[in-house]
């Protein structure tokens, strides 16, 4: 049978002795009446779906396989797409390596060059895709453009049961493409009206859909007794100085889990503890573009009303504003180096780097050998040979004498910038309140007037950017005596006390927080006490902020 001869006995319906496949698909195109699902096995129920899915993907399924039987056609595939939608986009870098938006569709899109050779997942024959109407095969023109090329260019021909789908002549194929830009813009004004609702709850304070937050019970409006009370702990004690990983490894090691049942990393707490949720505040998730790399980021984004307040949120908050936000200035929104939450099992790898001729290699721990005469578990810190990167020894050093020697630097810096927080009170009132309070009237006078039209709109907008820019630096400035302000009057982690009770990771996320680097020299003449051979380089007060992230 010829491939012309194949669509023109598609089109009159005949499908006898060819092989066909069906495409199924459950969408989660957002609506905006109550979802309605659909229950699977397992008990598990999909949703949300359209208006359109009042098939199931098993009755389309056996509505495809009908249709193929009593047409004279054999079923040799089913495509299943559960959970898909044919409209929302994704972003997606082009092979070419730039950053674009597109539908996707793994399976849809396998399915077509299945067609395009016709030959289906298992080697049989494939002679052409049935689906069961226009809408489950997609709402995105760039999908139905492939579609229609494949019928066209490689005479496979694509049909549906209902009859709105006839890609096999050219009247249809305008047809279709009037149909999916149809579909197109009925899912956009369904997601507009989802986005309009879900604003309007935002400006009521109104939790919506989701998981479960973290420190709060179902409803998610009262606290969760025991999870609230831990992340006010974290919340206070990184205030207080101690490593946000410090958190998450107690934590996991106490089984505390978050709500979906995942172990901490300081991503996930940080993410919790960025949430102006915690401090009562309504919140929205905003996606940020970097337009130099096309990455997109996720931040927290404050909800405000018509009177310019933020919005406070309808429940229960763990802590106040004003503590949650010295805790941004704490963890600030950037990356930094040093997670302390890897595989490594010792204090100091990583940390220790080689200080001959600058070489700056970090050094290895090593097990001392038994003609050491060493105690058990004894071991050494040292650079690595030439072959493995190093300059191949001579700042060998004892591992429990670095480590201690080490772990004594850190707590005395500790304890003496946590003296100097509390010798330092910050003033009770913030100096710049009134000059803040001048330059946003200064903005919203400036707004006034370039609706009244008395500014240009050039001058408007240099006006509004000078006035900006000194905001910002007045409410960064705010920020600072808050932090400052909390750090004075909190009271810190007694490190010295608590150290030995800390795991090795948590010790390990404090040495990174103090130090970026250890250099080990070389030892000259006889034997000298380990810490002169040290030369420890502290991070500055801008590097120790965010030092464990998972970056």
């Amino acid at each position: 049978m010829s491939d012309d001869d194949l669509v023109s006995r598609a089109q009159w319906g005949n499908l006898e002795g060819q092989h066909w496949a069906v495409l199924v698909r459950l969408s989660t195109d957002e609506n905006d009446d109550e979802p309605v699902t659909e229950p699977v096995e397992g008990g598990r129920r999909r949703g949300p779906m359209t208006g359109r899915d009042i098939k199931s993907t098993k009755e389309q399924e056996r509505d495809g396989r009908d249709f193929i039987s009593r047409h004279g056609g054999t079923c040799v595939h089913v495509y299943y797409e559960p959970d898909t939608s044919a409209w929302r986009k994704k972003r997606v870098r082009l092979p070419d390596g730039r950053v674009a938006y597109r539908v996707v569709r793994p399976v849809f899109e396998g399915a077509l060059e299945d067609l395009k050779f016709g030959r289906a997942p298992d080697g049989r024959r494939l002679d052409g895709l049935i689906v069961y109407d226009i809408d489950r095969l997609t709402r995105d023109n760039r999908h139905l453009e492939d579609a229609i090329d494949v019928v066209e260019r490689h005479r496979r021909p694509i049909i549906d049961i209902n009859g709105s789908l006839d890609l096999l002549t050219e009247n249809g194929r305008a047809t279709a493409r009037v149909v999916v830009a149809m579909s197109n813009k009925q899912s956009a004004d369904t997601s507009r009206r989802v986005r309009r609702k879900h604003r309007a709850l935002e400006r009521e304070g109104i939790p919506t859909g989701g998981a479960r937050p973290f420190g709060w019970n179902d409803d998610k409006r009262t606290l969760h007794p025991i999870e609230a009370k831990l992340l006010r702990e974290a919340a206070l004690g990184i205030l207080g100085g101690a490593p946000v990983r410090a958190s998450c490894v107690r934590w996991n090691e106490q089984g505390v889990t978050t709500p979906r049942g995942s172990t901490w990393s300081t991503t996930k707490l940080k993410l919790v503890l960025r949430n102006p949720r915690i401090c009562g505040i309504r919140s929205r998730k905003a996606r940020v573009l970097n337009p130099e790399t096309g990455s997109e980021n996720e931040r927290w984004e404050v909800v405000y009303g018509d009177d310019g307040e933020p919005v406070q949120g309808q429940w229960e908050r763990i802590i106040t504003e004003e503590q949650w936000k010295a805790l941004m200035e704490v963890i600030g929104d950037n990356m930094a180096p040093g997670s302390g939450h890897n595989s490594r099992k010792y204090l100091l790898t990583g940390t220790l780097r080689c200080d001959k001729d600058d070489c700056g290699t970090a050094h290895r721990a090593t097990k001392a050998p038994k003609s050491a005469n060493k105690p058990p578990g004894f071991f050494y810190y040292s650079c690595p040979d030439k072959g493995q990167g190093g300059c191949g020894g001579g700042t060998k050093i004892p591992g429990p004498d670095a480590d201690k020697a080490v772990t004594e630097l850190v707590i005395a810096k500790y304890e003496e910038e946590a003296a100097a927080r509390q010798a330092v009170a910050a003033p009770k009132d913030w100096e710049g309140e009134e000059e803040l309070t001048r330059v946003r009237e200064d903005i919203e006078d400036a707004k006034e007037a370039r609706r009244q039209r008395i500014l240009s709109k050039e001058r408007y907008f240099a006006m509004l950017q000078e006035f900006t820019a000194e905001e910002r630096r007045l409410l960064r400035d705010r920020n600072r005596w808050i932090k400052h302000r909390h750090a004075s009057l909190g009271k810190p982690v007694d490190l010295q006390a608590e150290w030995d009770d800390l795991t090795l990771p948590e010790q390990r996320a404090y040495v990174e927080q103090t130090l970026t680097a250890v250099l080990v020299a070389p030892a000259v003449g006889r034997r000298k006490p380990v810490h002169t051979r040290l030369t420890p380089l502290f991070r500055t007060e801008e590097e120790a902020q965010d030092p464990d992230d998972d970056g």
